[in-house]
C-alpha cells in the first residue's frame, strides 16, 4: 500500500478552501504518496470528487473523537490509518504539544503543526499563510489552473436545475448570505439587485443554506418577481450547479470560495473583512466593496449600523455583472483559469 501525506483541517468549508494551493504544493512534492484529508466529511468528500485529494476521513466522525478531547487519543482505525503517514501536516493549535506527541508515538516521521493565524506567520493573504506553514512562498508555486467539475457532479447540477427552470437564459447565482449577518448586504439591497438582474435578461437564483433562511426570507419580501430559490443541497451538488451558471454573486463566504475555485465568473462582496487577507483569487474573480472598513474589532463591527464598507452601489455590482458575462461569452468556461492563484504577492 502507499504511504500517505495526511492532513488534519478543522476549518469550515471556505478556511479549507483557502488551503487548496497548499495541498497542491503536497501533491507536487510528493508525488508517490496518496494524499489523506481529515477534515469535515462535505469538503472532503468534494475536493476527493475533484481529484485534489486520494483519500479523506471525516472529522466529524466516530474515528476521530479522541483527536480532540481532553485525553487526546487515537481510536483504533484511526491508527491503522496514520501508520502509514511519512509527514502530519496539522493545520490548528496544539499549545499542550499533544497532538504532536500522538503523532510522534505513532511512528509518523515528519509533523508540521501551526494554525494558519499564527502570529509568526507573516505573509497576508491566508493562501499564502497555509504555504508558509508548509516552510514555502507563494512565489515557489507555478499558478494552477481552476478545479473543473466532475462530470457526475455535472449531471447532477443540470439535473436539478431542468427540474426548476425550463427557459433558455444565462442564469445568476445569489447567496445572499454568509457566516455572519454583519458581513452581508442588506436586504433591500439584496432585492434590487435581484430586480435589475430580472430587467436586465438574466434569470437569478437565490441560494439558500442552511443558515440562510433569515437572509433570504427577508430580502424575497421586497421582490416583485420572485426568483427561484435553490435549498437543501449538498456541497457536491452544489459545485454541479455552479458549474451551469453564468455569474455568482456572494460575501465572503465559503461559497463564493467555492465558486471561484471551479471557475465561475464570480463577484465577491466584501466589507468587514480585508479582501487583501481573505478575497478569492483569480482573473474571473472581481471585489467589490464600499468604503474601507475603519471598525478596530469585530463587537465594534457588529455595533456599526450604516456599514459604509457594504455600501457597494447596486450599479457598480450590475456593470461588473455584465462585464463578467461579456467575458464568458467570449471565454467558454473550460479555458485555463487561475483560481486561487499562488502568483499574488505575499
Amino acid at each position: 500500500m502507499k504511504r500517505t501525506i495526511l492532513i488534519l483541517h478543522p476549518g469550515a468549508l471556505g478556511d479549507v478552501l483557502l488551503a487548496v494551493p497548499a495541498m497542491r504544493s503536497l501533491r507536487v512534492r510528493f508525488p508517490k504518496h496518496e494524499i489523506v484529508l481529515v477534515a469535515s466529511a462535505s469538503v472532503s468528500r468534494l475536493l476527493s470528487e475533484c481529484g485534489l485529494i486520494d483519500d479523506w476521513i471525516p472529522l466529524e466522525g466516530q474515528m476521530c473523537l479522541g483527536l480532540f478531547s481532553e485525553t487526546v487519543s487515537l481510536s483504533g482505525e484511526l491508527q491503522s490509518r496514520v501508520s502509514r503517514c511519512d509527514l502530519a501536516v496539522v493545520w490548528t493549535e496544539d499549545n499542550d504539544g499533544s497532538l504532536r506527541s500522538l503523532f510522534q508515538d505513532v511512528g509518523v516521521a515528519q509533523i508540521r503543526i501551526q494554525s494558519p493565524f499564527s502570529p509568526e506567520l507573516r505573509a497576508k493573504h491566508q493562501s499564502n499563510r497555509f504555504l508558509e506553514t508548509l516552510g514555502e512562498t507563494a512565489g515557489d508555486i507555478s499558478p494552477e489552473g481552476t478545479v473543473p467539475a466532475p462530470p457526475h457532479l455535472l449531471k447532477r447540477g443540470k439535473d436539478y436545475l431542468q427540474t426548476l427552470i425550463s427557459r433558455d437564459q444565462s442564469l445568476a447565482l445569489i447567496h445572499p448570505g454568509s457566516g455572519s449577518v454583519h458581513k452581508c448586504l442588506g436586504p433591500r439591497r439584496v432585492a434590487l439587485l435581484i430586480e435589475q438582474l430580472w430587467l436586465g435578461g438574466m434569470c437569478p437564483l437565490v441560494l439558500e443554506g442552511p443558515a440562510d433562511q433569515d437572509a433570504v426570507g427577508h430580502a424575497l419580501q421586497y421582490v416583485s418577481k420572485p426568483p427561484f430559490v435553490l435549498k437543501d443541497l449538498d456541497l457536491s451538488q452544489l459545485a454541479g450547479v455552479l458549474a451551469q451558471v453564468t455569474l455568482y454573486i456572494g460575501h465572503d463566504s465559503g461559497v463564493t470560495h467555492l465558486s471561484a475555485l471551479l471557475g465561475v465568473r464570480t463577484i465577491a462582496l466584501f466589507g468587514p473583512t480585508d479582501p487583501e487577507r481573505w478575497a478569492p483569487r483569480g482573473s474571473h474573480v472581481a471585489i467589490l466593496r464600499g468604503s474601507p472598513c475603519i471598525c478596530e474589532s469585530w463587537e465594534t463591527v457588529k455595533k456599526c449600523a450604516e456599514k459604509p464598507c457594504l455600501q457597494v452601489p447596486i450599479e457598480e455590482i450590475l456593470m461588473e455583472s455584465k462585464f463578467a458575462i461579456g467575458r464568458s461569452s467570449a471565454n467558454p468556461r473550460n479555458s485555463t483559469r487561475t483560481a486561487l492563484s499562488h502568483s499574488n504577492p505575499m
